[in-house]
């Protein structure tokens, strides 16, 4: 794993080693939006700007706004034509920057041409006087010019192209070493999911926990497989776009290229950064939540015998609701963050949307009130995915969860959404463990012992059966008559069952007690009534209106 980014950090080698000698020649992405601004008079106002030569920064230069794109671009048109009538020239001929003085102000002359004036706004930029300034312009021109020249014959250019050659056999080298990380990396990772039912079948079967804990584990190996390939991706764009612009800034001839890259990809490559770097984020941040979900288990802080199904039914609950809140976190620090890499203030912004969202909390208290519920119900683990609910006159099983609403499907297959800030209590069916409640009707006439000691017969041949063993969590209670009602006797009978499986294991309970009765000739009795007249004055009535 460390070589592995370590493979990815020295792909970005050359775009970063590039930077410093791009930024010698050419302003780096800040500095690419000239002019700047230097007072504050919105027509009057003085800007400033660079002039260049083969992309590289040679002297700042200052004037009004309106005026500034004229001068600009006449000193490096004048500054193109004699360029190339000096580089022209014999090798040993020496580049001769005069200045004069014309009407009180230095005046350029670059080998008996005329380039510029050198002004009292020029002068304010560097906060030295007007003569000061124009020989700084004049070091500056004759320095520049002389390198621009010998960076043009034909050594130089063998040296720069053994220069340009290596980088690239570099740039090769390092791709397909990254490439071959990467492909490694993503067969261990197939191997490792492919041999992992082989091993299964050679192990015993594992506690529900450590079965979780497994899927936990092959969630987050995947988000880190898709953050390491994004960061490969990344690796061999910083490979050869670097190395690319790094070439370019090697020869006189493509060095004005790096300007028009940077000014044309600036804004599209600080976005995708910006989107890269947030996705790669998201996948870490997910795998995270595995991971920490993952150990939460392991350490047995939520697992008792009784709740393998509930635990699995907790942590998918937890683990989507928390990635859904990452991820909004994170595209929202990702759109500042994009805000800020386009030179936009955010500070109003952010200002503004706090009162923005002052006045939309106001205006939404239900939904508030609905996420904290929601976050509580979670938190609290109340309910979660896959729990059958009862929440007032409505009951069924969740099929959603989130921070606002609970939607549950009922017996009839209606989709039902509840806000939560409307759950004030909910009864949970299947939270842990189940309960088959049942209640057996006997007639009075008939052997309570045998009955009882029938229906005790039936509830624990059934749960040693393999069948149902796994359902039933411990031995049926036979609680005994619970009370004589219209219909005879009531016995009652509790089975604590796996959650969800109450239904199942009280119907089959139910069959076998009836085939058992008959099979018996214990009757299960039927509502009847007895209907007793104490008064002799009526039980004497003659009948027919005649005396006996």
């Amino acid at each position: 794993m460390r070589f592995q980014f370590l493979a990815i950090a020295s792909s970005m080698a050359i775009c970063v080693v590039s930077v410093p000698k791009a930024t010698a020649q050419i302003p780096f992405l800040p500095q690419l939006q000239a002019p700047s601004s230097v007072s504050n008079d919105s027509d009057n106002r003085v800007v400033s700007g660079w002039i260049y030569l083969d992309g590289r920064r040679l002297f700042q230069i200052a004037a009004t706004r309106t005026n500034f794109p004229e001068r600009s671009e006449d000193i490096q048109k004048k500054l193109q034509k004699i360029g190339q009538n000096y580089f022209q020239s014999p090798v040993k001929t020496a580049v001769k920057v005069e200045v004069r003085q014309v009407n009180e102000l230095p005046v350029i002359y670059v080998n008996g041409q005329y380039l510029m004036t050198v002004t009292s706004e020029d002068a304010a930029l560097r906060q030295v006087d007007v003569s000061t300034s124009a020989n700084q312009v004049k070091e500056s021109l004759e320095e520049d010019l002389q390198q621009a020249k010998q960076e043009r014959q034909t050594p130089s250019l063998i040296d720069q192209g053994k220069i340009a050659a290596g980088t690239g056999v570099a740039m090769v080298i390092i791709s397909l070493g990254l490439y071959g990380w990467q492909r490694r990396s993503q067969e261990d990772l197939e191997r490792s999911i492919a041999s992992q039912p082989q091993r299964e079948l050679f192990n015993y079967p594992k506690p529900a926990d450590q079965a979780i804990t497994t899927q936990l584990n092959q969630r987050q190996q995947q988000h880190l497989q898709e953050a390491k390939r994004r960061l490969f991706q990344l690796g061999q764009a910083g490979i050869w776009g670097g190395g690319s612009f790094f070439i370019l800034g090697l020869f006189p001839y493509t060095r004005a290229f790096q300007v028009a890259i940077l000014i044309a990809a600036q804004f599209p490559l600080r976005l995708g950064v910006v989107c890269l770097g947030i996705y790669v984020t998201i996948r870490l941040t997910y795998a995270l939540i595995d991971r920490f979900a993952s150990t939460l288990i392991s350490s047995g802080a939520f697992l008792t015998p009784e709740s393998s199904e509930r635990l699995q039914l907790r942590v998918s609950t937890f683990s989507g609701v928390t990635k859904s809140i990452t991820t909004v976190i994170w595209v929202g620090v990702g759109f500042l963050i994009a805000l800020i890499s386009l030179g936009i203030d955010i500070v109003p912004l952010l200002a503004g949307a706090s009162l923005v969202g002052v006045a939309v909390s106001l205006a939404s208290q239900n939904l508030i009130k609905d996420a904290i519920n929601g976050f509580l119900i979670i938190l609290e683990d109340q309910y979660a995915l896959g729990d059958v609910i009862s929440v007032g006159d409505v009951g069924g099983l969740v099929e959603n969860l989130n921070l606002r609403m609970t939607q549950l499907r009922d017996s009839e297959g209606r989709l039902i959404t509840i806000p939560n800030g409307e759950i004030k209590v909910v009864a949970n069916l299947s939270s842990r463990w189940s309960r088959a409640d049942l209640t057996i009707p006997i007639a009075y006439q008939a052997d309570t012992e045998e009955a009882l000691k029938l229906i005790a017969t039936i509830a624990d041949k059934m749960n040693q059966e393999m069948q149902w063993q796994s359902q039933i969590l411990e031995p049926p209670q036979v609680l005994g008559i619970d009370q004589f009602g219209d219909r005879g006797l009531i016995i009652r009978v509790w089975i604590k069952t796996q959650p969800l499986k109450q239904w199942d294991v009280a119907r089959e309970f139910r069959r076998r007690l009836k085939v058992a009765l008959d099979e018996a000739g214990i009757s299960i009795s039927v509502p009847q009534q007895a209907i007793w007249v104490n008064d002799d004055q009526l039980l004497n009535v003659p009948s027919n209106g005649k005396d006996n």
